[in-house]
């Protein structure tokens, strides 16, 4: 398992660039953990001004950061680029193409994606790096905005050994574990893993929470009492207050978990794998995004449960 200690324990040398491209809740704090470790970091956001924001505010620490105007021009003369943007669309905008990322690396760099995508363009970016004598990894990651801002993501990895060793100790930077599950296209599949997990425990607990306000129970207890032993889940000690409470202004949004579970769901139906829970559960979470709870927190889920109360 990575540490920060470790991250810190790592040589780092002036020489080392590093691009990173797509500064969003997830993004923004991992190339500040770059910044703080030591790299040579550029940045670049499709909106400008967010990346100047967040250069003024690495600047704020004593960091220096570049920004960069376009993909391609963040990615020249880099030893890595680093992705974490929206969808296969926006992926292949800032990577693929004449004025892309990958047109702009040197043979011998590294590419690393932490974009949640299909395995299909993930593997389609392997592809085309590997004729370009790139290294990448496709390395979706876990723990949210949480775990981005405190540098404890847990990081699923798809490449060669080779990719995967090199990009480990960049990646230790924001990283709390750091797992190579497989050949390219295989840490995508391993996050839709990942996200039907999650969309099940968060149905279960939802129910929970629902069943217990009409008992009538105490919910600080009920939490005390089961989060002990078999039903515990980082869902339920995280989120099982705020979604008594209905607060929701917080973690991974509505509209980002519908996307993951339609290429989860998409990935099912190439592999012959039904998956109906999950299905059930994407109707429930185009209900929150039709009640307006789009950029709510997942845990808004709860939201599709009445209160209900003793007859």
């Amino acid at each position: 398992m990575a540490t920060q200690q470790a991250a810190q324990d790592t040589p780092m040398t002036e020489k080392t660039k590093i691009a990173f491209l797509g500064l969003g809740v997830m993004g923004g704090p991992m190339a500040g953990h770059l910044a703080r470790a030591g790299y040579d970091v550029t940045i670049y956001n499709r909106t400008l001004a967010r990346a100047e924001a967040r250069q003024a505010l690495l600047a704020q620490e004593g960091l220096s950061v570049r920004v960069a105007a376009t993909p391609a021009e963040a990615a020249a003369g880099q030893d890595v680029v680093i992705t974490c943007v929206g969808n296969d669309a926006d992926l292949a905008q800032v990577v693929l193409g004449d004025e892309g990322a990958l047109a702009a690396m040197a043979p011998g760099s590294l590419y690393i994606d932490h974009t949640t995508v299909s395995a299909d363009i993930a593997r389609r970016i392997a592809a085309e790096a590997d004729a370009r004598g790139i290294l990448a990894v496709d390395a979706p990651v876990s723990g949210g905005q949480a775990g981005a801002e405190s540098g404890k993501l847990s990081i699923m990895c798809g490449g060669t050994d080779e990719a995967v060793t090199a990009a480990t100790p960049v990646m230790e930077a924001y990283a709390a574990r750091i797992v190579h599950v497989g050949g390219p296209g295989a840490g995508q599949v391993t996050k839709m893993v990942n996200q039907i997990c999650i969309a099940g425990v968060l149905q279960g607990v939802s129910e929970a929470v629902r069943f217990a306000q009409a008992a009538e129970l105490d919910m600080d207890k009920v939490l005390e009492a089961v989060s002990g032993g078999a039903a515990q889940s980082w869902q339920m000690v995280n989120r099982w207050k705020t979604m008594a409470a209905g607060e929701f202004d917080f973690g991974f949004a509505v509209d980002w978990m519908r996307k993951d579970l339609a290429i989860a769901m998409a990935e099912a139906e190439n592999l012959g794998v039904e998956l109906p829970v999950t299905s059930v559960i994407d109707g429930y979470y185009a209900k929150v995004q039709t009640m307006g709870g789009g950029r709510q927190d997942t845990s808004a889920l709860v939201r599709c449960l009445p209160e209900g109360g003793k007859k």
